[in-house]
């Protein structure tokens, strides 16, 4: 019998080792191997249109992605404490300030990537993002490529807005195609579309899978997994992992396996962006009471299908802090139907400013229209001084005891 015979076959590897190494190839070493070879390499806020780099052949890393790695392996601190050194205010955003000390030169062995050679911003995360690039391209004496998303006052971008942008996105290929030294090349351009498209289809799939009951895993788990719909959203590879983590998926909800290990007494939906040097703090008071994570905004938000390029422009407009409240009340009213939760954990982000600002209002509309138990506590996605474990633990507790009551009073009016 032949050796190959003999051999048994190579485990398949699960998604998420798949995912983690998608974006450590194919955004960060990729990254590594232009700068090597003398290839411009790009910064780039999270909501930029990467399908036009991706079809120029043009590198980039994210900054917002490497600051949330350097807070979940806890160097946020020391990082915001150099730039608070450098003149930033400790107001600022964390995620800027870690990645504004960075660029200055100071080390982050958490989450190396290469010096920046040019710059891409879009504001349709927050107006912080504005100046928060404009100081790295003055840092670094290089080319800043910034396109303006006006905030939507209506539910759905209007022509104007559209072709207000498409102007912007234009301008933006002529400049990167300056930089990469080579045209658009249309082709490369719509297959790089076409993988943005098959990405967020299989990411909305994943996400869409909290609505079983049980759920087949821990909505905590979508944090963990958002790096790829981030920084590798036009990359072939990455539709195929979420693909392939979709599947596993529906498996466990044929089998009625799950990644949450624990008894799902409730189910919540965790509103803003997760601590991420406190992941762990998060998640165990409520592994500890049942409480599933079924519902989050952050992630999906991330998943944007379009169809042509006006869509594609309208796809840009609706980020979490760029549309207005009653869109917003919308999405996450929607997603806690479809969900079944019976609890809402609101983080009062002290780094986003924009997104807590109308979470008072968000609060008062949750308990309205839906009725169901909401709580808030203070903290931040990546500085821990912002963070309190006993407040935190508090809240979660208070959570917990109105959904039990609103359980037991449920029960009660059923007999």
């Amino acid at each position: 019998m032949s050796e190959a015979i003999n051999k048994p076959a190579e485990e398949k590897k699960a998604a998420k080792y798949v995912l983690r190494e998608v974006v450590e190839r194919e955004v960060y070493q990729a990254a590594w191997d232009a700068k090597k070879r003398g290839e411009p390499v790009g910064w780039s806020s999270s909501k930029f249109p990467s399908e036009i780099t991706e079809a120029l052949g043009l590198n980039l890393v994210y900054p917002e992605n490497q600051a949330a790695a350097i807070g979940a392996k806890h160097g946020g601190e020391r990082m915001c404490e150099h730039a608070e050194a450098m003149g930033f205010d400790n107001d600022i955003c964390a995620y800027a300030r870690i990645n504004l000390a960075y660029a200055a030169g100071h080390e982050a062995e958490e989450k190396p990537m290469p010096q920046p050679d040019f710059v891409l911003c879009c504001n349709n995360i927050c107006n912080c993002m504005t100046k928060w690039y404009e100081n790295l391209a003055r840092m670094h004496n290089i080319p800043l490529i910034m396109i303006d998303v006006p905030y939507a006052n209506t539910k759905e971008p209007d022509q104007n807005k559209i072709d207000y942008i498409r102007g912007q996105f234009d301008d933006a290929i002529k400049k990167l195609e300056e930089i990469a030294g080579r045209k658009m090349d249309m082709e490369k351009f719509e297959e790089a579309c076409s993988n943005a498209n098959r990405a967020a289809k299989a990411w909305l799939k994943v996400c869409s899978y909290l609505q079983y009951t049980p759920a087949p895993f821990a909505g905590f788990d979508l944090f963990n997994h958002m790096a790829d719909i981030v920084t590798a959203r036009a990359k072939k590879a990455t539709a195929l992992a979420f693909e392939q983590l979709a599947d596993e998926l529906e498996e466990n909800v044929k089998t009625g396996k799950s990644t949450w290990k624990y008894e799902e007494n409730h189910r919540i939906m965790f509103e803003g962006i997760p601590c991420w040097p406190q992941l762990g703090k998060l998640f165990k008071p409520l592994k500890e009471r049942g409480i599933n994570t079924t519902a989050v905004v952050y992630a999906p938000a991330f998943g944007f299908e379009y169809n042509n390029m006006d869509e594609l422009m309208a796809a840009y407009c609706k980020a979490p802090n760029s549309v207005c409240i009653e869109k917003g009340v919308e999405w996450r009213e929607t997603i806690c139907k479809e969900n079944n939760v019976d609890g809402i954990l609101v983080h009062y982000n002290r780094s986003c400013k924009p997104w807590s600002g109308y979470m008072p209002e968000m609060e008062r509309r949750f308990r309205k229209d839906l009725g169901v138990a909401v709580a808030g506590f203070d903290g931040d996605q990546a500085d821990p001084r912002n963070f309190s474990e006993e407040q935190y633990n508090t809240r979660v507790e208070g959570l917990f005891e109105v959904m039990q009551a609103n359980k037991a009073a449920k029960e009660g009016g059923n007999k």
